[in-house]
């Protein structure tokens, strides 16, 4: 196979990679960015760069408003110029399904990369990969997000059963996933860290941040940064918050995230501490994550449950030390003592932490935080996409 890193000359067929022509399925724009959307758009253009023929199908509708408690699934934000993108799946329409699928068999790709990360999505992906394996050429390969779901519902496992079918080979990001997966099938799956978010704009400094979001850059921030919900234990922070020695620190917390969760769940928690809070509790737009980043001194992920988190990758992007919890994937990423610390998912633990941090300076902390940040290019992840697409 010819190295997909090198671009291809159109009038040389020779110089074509074998598998030239690539349909990502998943979620992009005008869907919100969020983790997996702003994901599939760095991927596309990655692999155009290194000479791929990628066009997205994404969802024209994605979820019924039972599994979207946020305010909006659409983004007001331009779209990507330099990407095809075509919304046409309905996740809830079978004969939607069966048209989409019948096309992308027509069209025959030569790989579909296909991402799953709810079982709510099993029947509908399945249904269309079933139909683009009748071509008898296209090789499809699943970017495995999540096989078991944070939050369980009736029907996943039959409904990831569903999906997994026609998916000839898996790549995933957490080892805990990869463990999963090896419970449903035996079809051949890779592990390979998450490639950095890295199209989220270039750093800011700490002061110009701050005068941007309207906070004092004298102060010292701990960042929770994403979607609000109960797996993901802002609680657990907003209990660590109280303890004395943080008080002390005079350490205060940027919230920055729509909630997915009833708010009223949090109101007593956030009441307590509410002189060190700062709200920013709407959906966050590309263009203004670096500045949550630039604030923060410290990212800290107090999940109670997690496979990887797409946070971490952005806290690389932007060099910034993180705290996190002993939960799935997270502290494969986040060396203790190195990069940041890890906790267990309780609040004393999160605080002891949150201290040591401030207490105990890494030594060298930005030097290994740059090192550590090499490991998760997106030339490594194109490379094991491959090697199983061959």
């Amino acid at each position: 196979m010819a190295n997909p890193k090198k671009s291809i000359d159109l009038d040389n067929q020779n110089q074509q990679t074998l598998r030239s022509k690539i349909i990502i399925i998943g979620s992009a724009h005008p869907l919100r960015g969020g983790g997996i959307a702003t994901f599939n758009e760095r991927l596309a253009e990655v692999l155009q760069q290194q000479g791929y023929d990628v066009t997205i199908y994404s969802f024209s509708l994605q979820y019924p408003s039972f599994l979207f408690p946020g305010k909006s699934q659409f983004t007001d934000e331009p779209a990507p110029s330099n990407l095809n993108i075509r919304s046409v799946i309905n996740s809830i329409n079978p004969f939607n399904w069966l048209h989409v699928g019948k096309e992308l068999k027509k069209l025959k790709p030569d790989l579909v990369i296909v991402r799953y990360w709810l079982p709510f999505m099993g029947p509908c992906l399945g249904t269309i990969l079933r139909s683009v394996k009748k071509n008898k050429h296209t090789k499809i390969i699943c970017i495995a997000d999540n096989i078991i779901p944070h939050e369980h519902r009736v029907g996943d496992k039959l409904f990831t059963q569903y999906f997994i079918k026609p998916v000839d080979a898996f790549i995933s990001m957490s080892k805990d996933v990869l463990k999963d997966l090896k419970t449903f099938t035996d079809k051949p799956s890779v592990y390979t860290p998450h490639p950095l978010y890295d199209n989220y704009g270039d750093a800011t400094s700490k002061k110009e941040a701050c005068t941007k979001l309207g906070l004092d850059a004298e102060k010292k921030y701990l960042l929770f940064f994403g979607f609000i919900r109960k797996y993901k234990g802002l609680d657990l922070l907003l209990d660590a918050l109280t303890d004395d020695r943080l008080k002390k620190m005079g350490i205060e917390l940027i919230i920055a995230g729509e909630f997915y969760d009833n708010p009223d769940e949090y109101k007593a928690p956030i009441q307590a501490v509410q002189d060190r809070v700062k709200m920013f509790t709407q959906f966050i737009p590309n263009d203004e994550v670096k500045y949550y980043f630039g604030a923060a001194d410290l990212v800290v992920q107090p999940y109670r449950t997690a496979t990887q988190s797409g946070i971490t990758q952005v806290a690389y992007h932007f060099e910034k030390p993180m705290i996190v919890t002993h939960v799935g994937g997270l502290q494969e990423v986040v060396p203790d003592g190195k990069v940041g610390f890890t906790a267990e998912p309780k609040a004393p633990s999160i605080a002891d932490a949150i201290v040591r941090f401030f207490d105990n300076p890494i030594p060298r902390l930005e030097e290994n935080i740059a090192l550590e940040k090499k490991k998760y290019s997106w030339e490594v992840f194109i490379e094991k996409l491959m090697t199983l697409a061959r």
